[in-house]
């Protein structure tokens, strides 16, 4: 790894630091093929963007979830649901 720390940052005032990764060529080809079509500047934004990624996941809901918000939204077309402020209505209940 090199430390080479100098120069423009990445946006979080830390600056960055050059790295030297081997990988198979096929996959830096399939890389090279791609960064531009996802918007991407160069190669090393797009496995910056990669990297941050796999140590932040998004997250990815259940079939289960996905599942039991289908049914909430029937229900409220439906009409059986009532808004958080109808039921605090309802009961006198103070947001405060």
């Amino acid at each position: 790894m090199s430390t080479d720390t100098g120069g423009a940052g990445d946006g979080d005032g830390n600056g960055t630091t050059k790295i030297d990764v081997r990988v198979p060529t096929q996959l830096l080809e399939g890389i090279d093929e791609e960064y531009e079509r996802r918007g991407y500047t160069s190669r090393s934004e797009a496995i910056r963007d990669a990297l941050r990624d796999w140590l932040n996941p998004s997250v990815e809901l259940s079939d289960d979830v996905l599942e039991d918000l289908h049914e909430s939204r029937k229900q409220r077309e439906r009409g059986e649901t009532h808004s958080l402020e109808d039921v605090m209505d309802k009961y006198d209940v103070d947001a405060e």
